[in-house]
């Protein structure tokens, strides 16, 4: 067989650029020829291409702008700039590659880029979704625009409201949905993408043989989400996950450690006092790269820190991203106090504190990446989910994968009301890292989780064989 030349784009973000890359890696040491591509301001954030294997190259398009996207953006506006010329761009990379003489196979895109499936599509491409949340949200969003959704929107108030969805067990109050969800939602280009997604979905359903289901790639593995990757029979739904730093995976590379790249860097050596803390004592806090807490946030978390009396490594990023230097929103009342207690730095390598013995705790936006990343590590969670898909998250891993507990917010009305109380912080930070038999219990599910999710990803693993089995279908196409 041939070797497949597979595009892979991505939406120009972190947190879709970091597992689309290692994605993009695993890919190529199955066997195939890789082209990743993201817009030319985001590439420009990654790591030089010199450190990456012969195989995967880089190509990136051009999205109207000259920065990538930036959470301080209008978003609608940028969605709409990354479309117009987007398509454009990836159109031209298809054309040209094919005439320089060595043709795409396929075409593989992430969430938020639905119209690279209809570029593909118009070129005759077969193109195939890299859904990089968790299965069990894609599910929700299928049933969503598939007879649930009246149900739902007039329910999201309601929080003795019980949702039962074919192929899941497990049911989901209106707290536990994606934000999106909510009528009340601002961000509306969520439901609409979401939407187009599953019509283009449903196109190469079309367009292909009646017994071939659209393939979803899923960055997930099989005895994580069993019944979520079954939940919805018209996609052929594939665990191919997690898509970690094979380091802190498989082992295979040890020199792989980092994603792409990042705005920046930190200022302190948070290893070397990582490496001065005693085992499983240190509470992480990080809400990845999007999430952003409020001032009074911040103050009910250094508080929570405080009267919990522990060592802590808190990432507080700059508000203007790029920049290491502090501003009026980065300062805390207490500042002083904490780093006697633990350390603040504007930037660090999650998996790699996520993997240091040191590590007890991780409090996070369960964002789909970090819960990956925790569960790979075997580290439990206070889940603090903020708004999309994180909602659903923490429902997971409190209820089902049993790894974490969830802050509890006082009912919604006012701004005010809405901030997680410093007492309620300290109240979960105590059931992971206390004695009791609960934190215990959790502390045993991490670790459980930890060995199944290296062992999918092993050549005897899941994750290997469905990824395997997706490139010998690719390269018997070409």
């Amino acid at each position: 067989m041939a070797q497949p030349h597979i595009l892979l784009v991505t939406f120009p973000a972190q947190g879709h650029i970091n597992p689309a890359l290692q994605f993009a890696k695993r890919l190529v040491a199955i066997g195939a020829h890789v082209t990743f591509s993201t817009s030319n301001g985001a590439e420009k954030n990654m790591a030089k291409a010199g450190s990456y294997p012969p195989a995967l190259s880089f190509s990136a398009f051009d999205d109207g702008t000259e920065h990538g996207f930036r959470p301080t953006d209008d978003i609608d506006h940028y969605m709409f700039l990354l479309k117009r010329c987007g398509s454009q761009s990836v159109a031209q990379l298809i054309v040209e590659t094919a005439q320089s003489g060595r043709p795409f196979t396929c075409v593989v895109y992430s969430n938020l880029i639905p119209w690279v499936g209809k570029v593909a599509r118009d070129l005759h491409l077969p193109s195939i979704l890299l859904w990089n949340q968790a299965a069990t949200v894609f599910d929700l969003f299928y049933y969503y625009f598939k007879g649930y959704g009246e149900e739902i929107s007039k329910n999201m108030g309601d929080e003795s409201f019980s949702l039962k969805l074919p192929g899941l067990s497990v049911p989901f109050g209106s707290q536990d949905l994606p934000s999106f969800f909510d009528p009340a939602n601002t961000h509306t280009f969520g439901m609409k993408l979401m939407k187009e997604q599953l019509e283009v979905l449903d196109q190469e359903a079309c367009t292909t043989a009646t017994t071939t289901r659209p393939t979803v790639l899923v960055n997930t593995f099989d005895p994580l989400e069993s019944e979520a990757l079954k939940s919805v029979s018209r996609y052929e739904m594939v665990g191919v996950g997690p898509s970690i730093p094979s380091a802190f995976l498989d082992g295979k590379d040890p020199s792989d450690t980092s994603f792409g790249g990042d705005l920046f860097r930190a200022s302190k050596d948070y290893r070397k006092w990582l490496d001065l803390q005693q085992e499983s004592s240190v509470i992480y806090i990080s809400f990845g790269s999007v999430s952003v807490l409020s001032g009074p946030e911040m103050e009910e978390m250094a508080r929570a820190l405080l009267d919990a009396g522990r060592p802590f490594l808190w990432v507080i990023r700059p508000v203007n991203a790029g920049s290491e230097e502090s501003t009026e929103e980065d300062k805390l009342s207490c500042r002083e106090e904490l780093e006697k207690q633990g350390m603040i730095v504007p930037w660090c390598s999650q998996v790699e504190v996520l993997s240091h013995p040191s590590l007890g705790c991780f409090v996070t936006h369960c964002g789909w990446n970090s819960s990956l990343e925790s569960m790979t590590s075997g580290v439990p969670v206070v889940a603090f989910p903020r708004w999309t898909d994180q909602l659903t998250n923490a429902k997971m891993v409190e209820e089902v994968w049993k790894t974490g507990v969830r802050v509890t917010r006082r009912r919604r009305s006012t701004a005010a009301e809405s901030i997680v109380a410093a007492e309620e912080i300290k109240r979960c930070l105590e059931v992971i890292m206390g004695d009791g038999e609960r934190g215990e219990e959790m502390r045993r599910n991490a670790k459980k989780w930890k060995e199944l999710a290296r062992q999918t990803s092993r050549e005897d693993g899941s994750s290997y064989a469905n990824l395997k089995a997706f490139v010998d279908k690719i390269a018997q196409a070409c």
